[in-house]
Order: C-alpha cells, then sequence, then structure tokens
C-alpha cells in the first residue's frame, strides 16, 4: 500500500466525525441508508456513510476511488465554507485572490497532458462533449464541464503551431476556495484530465 493509499484511508475514517446530513442538504446529494451518492466529472461516486469508502461501479464490481478523487471529494464535502457559493467569473488558479503565489501549481504543470492533447483538438472536443461539456469561445478547443453539479470548471486549450507550443488552461470559478483548498484544485484537475484521455 502506498503513502497515498494509507492518506486517502485515513481521511475517510476522519470523514466520519463529519455531518453527513449537513453535506446532503448543502449539496443536495442524493442519500440511501448506507451510501451518499456524488457525481465528479461524469462519474457516479458514493461514500459508505459507517466506513468512508468512495468508491464508484465498474462493470457490477465496487472499485475503490484513488487519492486525486477521494480527497478532492472529501475536501467539498468536509471543509467547504458553509456559504460557498460561485461567483459566476473564471481565472487561472494563479490568479485565485488572497493566494500567496509558488511555482507548484503555476505554468506548465500540466505540461504531459498538455502534449497529450497536441495535435489532437478534434478527439479532444469529442471527449469534452461525452463529459457534457458546454463549448465556449476562447482557444481551439474550449468547454465548460461540471467538477461536480454545483461546481463547473472551464477547460481552454491552444494547438500548437510552427510558432507556438500548445498550451492547456483549467480557469476556476473565484470562488473556488470556498469549495476546497489549494492544492486540492490540483487534484480535481489531474483527475479532470485524466477522465478526458479516458474518454
Amino acid at each position: 500500500m502506498s503513502n497515498y493509499d494509507k492518506m486517502r484511508d485515513e481521511m475517510e475514517f476522519k470523514f466520519l466525525t463529519y455531518d453527513q446530513e449537513q453535506m446532503i442538504e448543502k449539496f443536495s446529494l442524493k442519500h440511501d441508508e448506507e451510501y451518499l451518492y456524488l457525481d465528479f466529472v461524469g462519474r457516479e461516486y458514493r461514500i459508505h456513510r459507517k466506513t468512508g469508502r468512495v468508491e464508484y461501479v465498474d462493470e457490477g464490481q465496487a472499485v475503490h476511488a484513488d487519492y486525486n478523487v477521494s480527497m478532492t471529494i472529501f475536501d467539498v464535502l468536509c471543509e467547504s465554507k458553509p456559504d460557498c457559493h460561485l461567483s459566476g467569473s473564471f481565472v487561472p488558479v494563479n490568479r485565485l485572490n488572497n493566494v500567496v503565489q509558488t511555482a507548484s501549481l503555476g505554468n506548465g504543470i500540466f505540461q504531459k497532458e498538455t502534449n497529450y492533447f497536441k495535435n489532437k483538438c478534434s478527439a479532444l472536443r469529442e471527449a469534452c462533449e461525452r463529459l457534457g461539456g458546454i463549448p465556449q469561445k476562447t482557444g481551439d478547443v474550449s468547454y465548460q464541464i461540471l467538477l461536480f453539479p454545483f461546481l463547473p470548471v472551464i477547460l481552454q486549450f491552444w494547438d500548437a503551431d510552427e510558432e507556438f507550443e500548445a498550451v492547456l488552461k483549467i480557469m476556476w470559478d473565484e470562488n473556488i476556495l470556498d469549495y476546497m483548498h489549494y492544492e486540492t484544485t490540483y487534484f480535481a484537475a489531474s483527475h479532470l484530465l485524466s477522465r478526458l484521455k479516458e474518454a
């Protein structure tokens, strides 16, 4: 078991100390006696109400969610501000208010994914649409995609040409830090890009 898996499992245990009824009301979660349900980038996850395990069902089999998925879901459900709400304005993560600028989440952090999508605009468009994306105007490929039913992001991609390298941007609602910690935006964006590659 990796350190990431250990941290995920520790957070599952900690999840049980939070008020689940409050989460249900705050985010209008589908639920039953056994699970809370939450869509995350076009896939339904369920959180076991007595163990905290986050999983999804694939071909009838329950699959334990990975670190990025679990930690993003837990951060939003457990740590978001009581009055979190969207501003409707989108900015890059390094232009969010009250953020100390660091190199860790700046430009180039998703260079591997940027290179992966290079010269694949048509396929990237199809993937965005499979995940329910709504076309936007900025970039060669640009879509608003729901991370969660209540939380959209905008993906912008400019393909490479003779003069410029490919550029990939993920634009966040200006109030994203009301929903998750700054570091969690990296986990969420990583999962989004992974789902796009799958699609």
